[in-house]
């Protein structure tokens, strides 16, 4: 047998279930380097996801408790928008991303991990960052932790605005 070593993953699993919404606990938290939140708009915010798929994978969130697209009013959704735009530009001038992966999941059938909170997922691709670990072994193997990521982008966006925020 083959063993995959992956150390960083018992903070995970020692880490106490929380109950309500990963989005709006967050949103009300004063701690944004131990939830890993990189900006903070009047109407949203830019974290990253705990759960990468690659690394700089991030979600961007009205900070309002809204389940869809339709529920958020307009300002809300400029931000939002360029928030998202923004955070692209970011990804691509720091980890030289060639592409991105730019998605919501509405609903649980659609693969919603945090239901009835809108958010998207903003993951940064390059030509090859695929390899056959997630099809054979059901792994995906990222090439740096959550904190050395958050400290390559933080002074980005600590600089960072967009308008109407």
């Amino acid at each position: 047998m083959e063993r995959l070593w992956a150390i960083w993953r018992m903070a995970y699993i020692e880490t106490p279930e929380v109950e309500g919404c990963l989005f709006c606990r967050v949103g009300r938290a004063e701690d944004d380097e131990a939830n890993y939140v990189l900006w903070r708009g009047k109407r949203s915010f830019i974290m990253l996801n705990a759960f990468p798929y690659n690394a700089g994978h991030l979600m961007v969130s009205p900070y309002r408790h809204v389940g869809g697209l339709a529920d958020l009013d307009r300002e809300e959704t400029v931000e939002w928008i360029a928030a998202t735009g923004g955070a692209k530009r970011i990804l691509r001038r720091v980890f030289r991303a060639e592409g991105f992966n730019v998605g919501l999941n509405i609903g649980r059938c659609a693969g919603a991990g945090v239901e009835g909170h809108v958010h998207l997922h903003v993951v940064p691709r390059w030509n090859g960052d695929t390899n056959f670990m997630p099809v054979l072994a059901d792994h995906k193997v990222l090439p740096e932790g959550l904190k050395a990521t958050y400290e390559k982008l933080i002074g980005e966006f600590r600089v960072f605005s967009v308008q109407g925020a």
